[in-house]
């Protein structure tokens, strides 16, 4: 039984008067707020919403109607346009590869239309989408489709040649170079009503867990709705606190425009600006797909007329450090949001140099929360530069202890715990990793360790072991598995160094077994060949032996300072 005596921090954080607030969330206004049963448990809902994506997509459509939804090199829809050619697509999933409610489709591409298309036909089926990581290799991707099972699997042909020779058993596989999908839309098909119930899953997004093997998140139909509207509330809130606070709007005053930097498998990319984008009537540019480019995606900012960027640390400081930023008409850009990790100061200062007009938002969410969470906006990026926030709309807050599982109160460090309607329904097939992390009563245990001060959360420090680099989490346990089946390597612990752009970089302390000459470069190739490039070591430390406590185990503190070990001996 938890404790409930400890601090609850909850949205609205009180800057608030009764009215605004009233106004904005009170009975039979827009965003109105009302408490309901969701698995059990009482939570903070919206009382005027949506219950299938399928819904929200029509809804989109005849809200926005001709304005651009998504824009790619060779193609765009509208959000009135894009709905016959889902409903075609949706047609031809179910004829083609019998494709139906519950079943699940795996997406692995690059950012096209094909994958947009594809997955908004599979929610209007009731069909799960599972978001396969594009980085990954085919090792990687053939654990994936083993746990997930899909139905079909459908995508380009760079990323599902990688699965060449791995047994995927008799899954169909289609292409979409190759014809797997027409988007040419039908006239006498209309979108399928699959009579979707709000907490049934929709989406697989992949999280690394600290067993080293990536896990399904499961996320529902309500999952998505649920962020997509305390978007829109956080917008309304940050428009009626700028007047009093002596800044411009927070918010554009009609739909905006962003330019994609995420990929479609991370949840800031498909739930975060696909699927919140039919709420906001948002424009999201993409560009051609291959490596990311400041030129690029400056150009494409001042083509499009650009409201927004969402950007992790490292392409921020990318762009800000260009050295042609100044040619470009960056007029229209109103905000700079991202998460990923804690701004650096020096970060935020030179923003606020080089876009001086541009409001700051920082955030920080997971996949299991469909990015619910806390964000630091404005102002309190510099009066608060290493906090990530306050809690979002509808977002509960604990610190609690992290083996009394008690809630502890302001200024106690502990784990940060999260609640909120956007909480997932588990990972998929492992209800042992789902125990874990998310209680009966919804509270998800993040596993990341902090304090709550003046109404403010603050990072005390990240899950075990973990490193976030640019953006990406990558779990040192992952690339120590596939080191140490290396036959000469007797030992090895893997640590994150700091980077200046890219947060952290990944470091490997390898112990050669005697007799052995295995070299850097040996040492890289052995991890890339399995896994994702951002997860192989940027450098290797060879050195006599790794320190370890008592109990056997890595002090890997000393790794990360080494002076203070004597038995850290460096080649």
């Amino acid at each position: 039984m938890t404790e409930q005596s400890g601090l609850t921090l909850r949205w609205p954080d009180g800057s608030l008067t009764e009215s605004q607030f009233e106004a904005i969330v009170g009975r039979g206004a827009p965003f109105e707020l009302v408490e309901e049963v969701v698995s059990g448990t009482p939570l903070c809902v919206f009382a005027h919403r949506h219950h299938s994506l399928g819904e929200v997509l029509l809804s989109a459509a005849d809200q926005f109607g001709k304005r651009p939804y998504v824009v790619f090199s060779d193609r765009e829809f509208t959000y009135s346009s894009v709905v016959p050619t889902v409903a075609s697509v949706a047609r031809q999933l179910e004829d083609r590869y019998g494709l139906g409610k519950g079943d699940r489709v795996a997406l692995a591409s690059a950012s096209c239309a094909e994958y947009v298309i594809a997955m908004w036909a599979a929610f209007s089926l009731g069909a799960i989408v599972v978001a396969l990581n594009g980085w990954w290799t085919g090792a990687e991707m053939s654990y994936a489709l083993e746990l997930t099972a899909p139905h079909v699997i459908l995508g380009d042909r760079r990323r599902l040649a990688r699965l060449e020779g791995y047994d995927i058993g008799s899954v169909p596989i289609g292409v979409f170079e190759d014809g797997a999908i027409d988007l040419d839309p039908d006239p006498n098909v209309r979108l399928p009503d699959a009579r979707v119930q709000e907490d049934e899953p929709c989406l697989m997004l992949f999280t690394s867990g600290t067993t080293g093997r990536s896990k399904a998140a499961v996320l529902s139909h309500r999952n998505n709705i649920h962020f997509g509207q305390a978007l829109l509330l956080g917008g309304a809130e940050m428009a009626i606190r700028a007047p009093s606070q002596g800044q411009p709007p927070a918010a554009p005053s009609g739909p905006g425009c962003v330019i994609s930097s995420m990929p479609l498998f991370h949840t800031s990319g498909l739930s975060g600006q696909l699927i919140a984008g039919m709420f906001t009537g948002t424009t999201t540019v993409f560009p051609e797909p291959g490596r990311w480019q400041e030129d690029v995606h400056l150009e494409l900012t001042q083509k499009y007329k650009a409201t927004m960027w969402s950007v992790v640390p490292t392409q921020l400081w990318r762009l800000l450090e260009w050295p042609e930023l100044d040619r470009y008409d960056l007029s229209s850009l109103q905000r700079v949001a991202g998460g990923g990790s804690v701004w650096p100061p020096e970060l935020l200062r030179a923003l606020e140099e080089r876009l001086p007009n541009v409001q700051r938002t920082v955030g920080y969410g997971m996949t299991e929360t469909t990015s619910c969470g806390t964000s630091l906006k404005s102002a309190a990026t510099f009066d608060h530069p290493d906090s990530i926030g306050q809690p979002g709309p509808t977002v509960e807050v604990q610190i609690r202890d992290p083996l009394r599982n008690e809630v502890l109160a302001e200024g106690d460090v502990g784990e940060i715990c999260l609640r909120s309607a956007g909480t997932f329904l588990g990972y998929w097939q492992d209800p042992e990793a789902t125990r874990a992390v998310l209680e009966v009563d919804g509270w998800y245990h993040t596993g990341d360790h902090g304090f709550i001060r003046d109404g403010f959360v603050y990072l005390g420090g990240r899950r075990t072991d973990l490193i976030i680099r640019a953006g990406e989490n990558v779990y040192p346990v992952e690339i120590e598995n596939r080191l140490i089946e290396h036959a000469d390597i007797l030992e090895t612990a893997v640590v994150g160094a700091p980077h200046p752009t890219l947060g952290e970089e990944v470091h490997a302390f390898v112990v050669r077994r005697p007799g052995s000459e295995i070299d850097e470069e040996a040492v890289r190739s052995w991890v890339a060949r399995v896994l994702a490039a951002f997860k192989v070591p940027s450098r290797v430390h060879f050195v006599e032996s790794l320190p370890h406590n008592a109990a056997g185990k890595v002090m890997k503190h000393l790794l990360q300072q080494p002076e203070q070990s004597s038995r850290f001996i460096p080649e």
